[in-house]
């Protein structure tokens, strides 16, 4: 083992802590003279789990940040969750507790009350009013934290997707809500804890594609010859499915053995394991079930969700018993494109620049790069990233550049509804001279039985 890996491994082991400076949230607010910052959501809100770290019920929680009269350099602000009651040691443990200052345990050491926080951004929680809706607890938070509004429109900073009702109620309570880029901006550039946390889920990804692989390199295809075969012609030209451990294989049966190899290294697939065969591999998101046939295309996408939040996601494309023809044009077309899109990742890079190079591959190779949906050809965009939520800032096809700390995919891909489909998908850091692919799996569009 390379001393990256078993330093690697030892992370996974004992994660640095997992936290958020909230000072970016602190200066947007100063910077606007507004009078604080409110997120409203559950656990299931991309915006309040990073800003938070509680990863309460699924019935919604509020957070109101302010900035103090005068910053010093222990404090430049205040925090405040308001969690349902019923939560409110979690909340303490998990927003609270985990953003104090290290400090020395033991006797004679310091208490929690007298140490500080890590980003100089006082945090406690308030269970009152549990009978009211959290936006009106958001904005009475807001009012109390903020010395009261003064009645005019005295403006709150939020979220994009703060929810109608709690912008309601914090213009009944005289705040006028503005939306803010500053969440969104800080979440894009993860810390080295999260990087760690993506990375464990990122090997769960690759892990459950290899047990894919290795049932797919597994199957049979029904001998040519068979009254199987023959009753499979009937219907239409399609071969008969691949059979595997006595069955015949389908995608559900596939997916399962995928999900259950992410659940032995403790993530949930979330809902997020897309698998389609033959015509349904051109579905982005397909997670019905299909036969899987020899010829065709099985493309898995596979996005588990880990204990902390963080999302993995990569894809593969596999043809068990092919003759080449459209698969194989497709594939080497998306692998060049892959590695055109890669050789243009590093800091300063225009987002777009990415996503243009791996489109002019594919058109160099006959693909319409710009096909629309349920159109033949390259349907979406390069990349995005991946976060707390699976689909973050920034975007492959959108504006901005590069920085160290984005974490994104690189997934080009080309379509057929009549045929199938190919992408081919990794996840990747961008770092200070370069990228880091996070968990890698072999290439190759035939299945291997791989150690």
């Amino acid at each position: 083992m390379s001393e990256d890996d078993a330093a690697a491994t030892d992370r996974e082991k004992n994660p640095r802590p997992l936290r958020t400076d909230l000072r970016p949230i602190v200066e947007a607010v100063r910077d606007a003279d507004a009078a604080a910052f409110v997120a409203v959501g559950d656990r299931f809100d991309g915006d309040l789990r990073y800003l938070s770290r509680f990863a309460g019920p699924d019935r919604p929680s509020a957070l109101v940040v302010v900035p103090t009269g005068e910053a010093t350099a222990d404090t430049v602000g205040r925090a405040v969750l308001c969690a349902p009651a019923l939560f409110g040691e979690q909340a303490e443990r998990e927003f609270v507790a985990s953003a104090r200052a290290s400090h020395e345990s033991g006797s004679g050491g310091p208490t929690d009350d007298e140490v500080g926080f890590h980003d100089g951004v006082a945090r406690e929680v308030r269970t009152e009013r549990v009978g009211d809706r959290a936006g009106e607890r958001a904005a009475a938070a807001a009012a109390d934290l903020a010395g009261g509004a003064s009645g005019d429109g005295e403006g709150v900073l939020t979220p994009a997707s703060i929810p109608h009702d709690a912008a309601v109620y914090l213009e009944r309570a005289g705040f006028g809500p503005a939306s803010t880029e500053a969440v969104a901006t800080a979440r894009a550039r993860k810390t080295p804890a999260e990087r760690d946390r993506i990375r464990r889920v990122q090997r769960a990804t690759v892990a459950g594609i290899a047990r894919a692989e290795a049932v797919l390199a597994d199957c049979e295809a029904v001998d040519e010859g068979s009254e199987e075969t023959a009753a499979g012609r009937a219907d239409d030209d399609r071969r008969p499915p691949l059979r595997w451990d006595g069955e015949p294989l389908t995608t559900e049966r596939l997916r399962r053995e995928v999900n259950a190899a992410l659940a032995a290294r403790g993530v949930r697939d979330a809902g997020n394991t897309v698998i389609g065969a033959g015509p349904s591999a051109a579905d982005l998101h397909y997670v019905g079930d299909d036969p899987v046939r020899p010829g065709e295309t099985v493309l898995l996408d596979v996005s588990p969700r880990g204990p902390d939040g963080y999302y993995g996601d990569a894809t593969r494309t596999f043809v068990v018993d092919g003759d080449g023809g459209w698969a194989r044009r497709a594939y080497v077309a998306v692998e060049a494109a892959r590695e055109a899109a890669l050789d243009e990742v590093e800091p300063g890079v225009p987002a777009k620049t990415v996503h243009g190079e791996a489109a002019a591959e594919l058109a160099a190779y006959g693909f319409d790069p710009n096909a629309g949906e349920g159109e033949a050809g390259f349907t979406h965009g390069t990349g995005h990233g991946v976060g707390v939520s699976l689909h973050e800032r920034p975007s492959l096809s959108g504006a901005g550049e590069l920085r160290p700390g984005h974490v994104v995919t690189v997934e080009p891909g080309v379509y057929d509804p009549d045929i199938g489909g190919v992408r081919l998908e990794d996840l990747v850091l961008v770092t200070e001279d370069g990228y880091e692919i996070l968990a890698e799996h072999p290439f190759g569009i035939a299945p291997r039985e791989r150690e």
